[in-house]
């Protein structure tokens, strides 16, 4: 996913290139509103972080910019400014989400992957990885062409790992998606969803699908291992 990061603050905006960089995606920083029109009005960009005060052209400014001109990029907006009548004005700026500063980096990725997914025309179709198949619509997994039995917990976990095939997908994501939040990040629960599902997919068919990233989380090799 390629991210715009238009964030004047230098050691923050390093930190989210790395942080995102991190996760997979392609971010691109910007410094200020004027250089953060242009590259979004370049295309090529799937979501916009866009920090509120910006020399040039402030956040908001941008936005308007943006969607007047039929520009429909989702965009987050950043902001130190968190009360309510502050978060109501950055949404009705015409951002799509707004988060207040300070705040966790693994928040900040689930609502931009949050944003890019919403932006993205529906599909039924089926994830590959190698000869790993996941059909979403009729909630079957096939490994070299024979059918693999998961339960419903097992192919929701499969599901977020092979839609963020070669990315990182922390511990966090998979809560906040599979178990929507309802459980400690510190509790075993993943590793033995994912323990289940590695002794069904990988290796009965000799594969290493699921990497696990110390201290990240886990990736799927999009060749299938």
């Amino acid at each position: 996913m390629r991210v715009l990061i238009a964030e004047d603050e230098v050691r923050l905006a390093e930190l989210l290139h790395q942080a995102l960089t991190e996760v997979g995606w392609r971010p691109q920083v910007v410094g200020d509103g004027t250089a953060a029109l242009a590259a979004a009005r370049a295309g090529g960009v799937d979501v916009v972080l866009l920090d509120w005060m910006l020399p040039g052209l402030q956040g908001p400014e941008v936005v308007a910019a943006l969607r007047a001109e039929g520009n429909l990029v989702p965009v987050l907006m950043l902001s130190a400014r968190g009360g309510l009548q502050d978060r109501i004005a950055g949404l009705e700026t015409g951002a799509d989400d707004y988060l207040a500063k300070p705040f966790e980096l693994e928040e900040l990725v689930v609502r931009l992957r949050a944003l890019h997914r919403r932006a993205q025309p529906p599909s039924a179709g089926t994830l590959r990885a190698g000869d790993l198949h996941l059909d979403p619509a009729a909630r079957t997994v096939t490994r070299a062409g024979s059918p693999v039995a998961l339960s419903a917990r097992e192919f929701d976990v499969l599901a977020v790992l092979m839609d963020r095939a070669g990315e990182h997908v922390s511990r966090f994501v998979l809560l906040q998606e599979v178990w929507d939040g309802n459980t400690d990040i510190a509790s075993n629960v993943i590793d033995v969803h994912i323990a289940k599902v590695r002794a069904k997919i990988d290796t009965p068919f000799r594969r290493s699908a699921i990497q696990t990233l110390r201290g990240v989380g886990y990736r799927l090799d999009p060749a299938g291992g």
